[in-house]
């Protein structure tokens, strides 16, 4: 982790893009784990589980990939090097994952307001896309972290590795595929618990308590998979993760925020289940980040090594803070709005 004499400009840029991920996560992630569970809808109240999923995502699902927009903006405007390299060997990943996102955006678009002449068809593919995407993006993220993607480009710069080698290889591999398969499970979890809130029957919170037990269990095999791949596959940020001083607090904090979810979950106090689902899930994220300081791509490039000009950082800096004093109130006002306009239908708001 940086001390804190050395965070200067590019710190804060990369910390505010990590917290933008943060958000993207805890609401545009949710909304791929509700794609989830339309999926996976069975038993009696099968349509009204798939109800509850469209009316909870239906207000917000674009506005939630503001978030996303940031993080790619950020990469770009501020630590172009590290986006070059992304965009060059995980091409095939990234343009997988956006086109996910489109088809699973138009699919939903289609299925709720299209007609019912080809509304199955179009909740197939909304399902299937939120199953698929966030593995993908989780296999982005395990690829950063076990070096490949880093590696990868030095061959690039040289001339050297066959395609495979340079395109394929470095996100194509059980650790890859073990992190994105957690990554799943951590937005079904989000959604599920979401959901409960969301439920306006005892039937339906219900399902979604069994459903979110259920995705904590799988949450928590999974994890422990990577932990083991990772020190053969990412050693970088296992041994951070194992090693540094700040990994006992962070263990402790996610272990609480775990069995606090699991436990609220099990006395059906959802409203804390929520808040406790958001901590882990986040502090997950900023656990993987601080074990990766000071790396952007390992081990090729750090934040300062990809780090744009001061007056470029400035200038991007003074933007941000523009910016989310137009976005924060903006985005607020869309949730307490639609609220309000479902409160008469059902007890809670959309669940991210």
């Amino acid at each position: 982790m940086t001390p804190l004499s050395t965070i200067g400009l590019p710190e804060i840029i990369a910390g505010i893009m990590l917290a933008a991920l943060n958000a993207y996560v805890l609401t545009g992630g949710a909304d791929f784990g509700g794609g989830v569970w339309d999926l996976l809808a069975s038993g009696r109240s099968r349509d009204e589980q798939r109800s509850l999923i469209e009316r909870s995502i239906a207000p917000i699902w674009e506005a939630n990939h503001v978030w996303l927009i940031v993080v790619v903006v950020l990469l770009f405007s501020a630590f172009s090097p590290a986006f070059a390299v992304l965009g060059v060997v995980l091409h095939i990943p990234v343009s997988l994952m956006l086109v996910g996102i489109v088809l699973r955006g138009s699919a939903f678009v289609f299925r709720s307001y299209g007609g019912r002449a080809h509304s199955q068809q179009w909740g197939t593919l909304f399902a299937v896309t939120s199953l698929i995407t966030p593995v993908i993006l989780g296999m982005i993220i395990g690829a950063i972290v076990s070096d490949r993607v880093g590696l990868a480009s030095g061959r690039v710069g040289a001339g050297m590795g066959s395609f495979s080698e340079v395109f394929v290889y470095p996100w194509l591999s059980p650790f890859t595929v073990v992190v994105g398969a957690f990554a799943l499970a951590l937005f079904a979890f989000l959604a599920a618990t979401y959901l409960t809130v969301a439920a306006d029957t005892d039937g339906l919170r219900d399902a979604f308590r069994r459903r979110a037990l259920g995705a904590a269990g799988a949450v928590f095999v999974l994890a422990a998979a990577a932990i083991v791949l990772s020190f053969q596959s990412a050693p970088r940020v296992a041994h951070g993760v194992a090693g540094a001083w700040w990994s006992v607090p962070l263990h402790l904090g996610t272990a609480v925020a775990a069995i606090t979810a699991i436990v609220a979950l099990w006395r059906r106090r959802y409203r804390v289940a929520r808040i406790a689902a958001g901590a882990q899930v986040s502090l997950v994220l900023w656990g993987w980040a601080f074990a990766q300081n000071p790396y952007l791509i390992p081990p090729a490039l750090t934040i300062r090594d990809a780090a744009s000009p001061p007056l470029t950082l400035g200038l991007l800096l003074v933007a941000l803070c523009a910016g989310f004093i137009i976005l924060i109130p903006s985005l607020r006002y869309l949730y307490r709005t639609f609220a309000r306009a479902s409160a008469p239908e059902h007890s809670s708001s959309s669940p991210t």
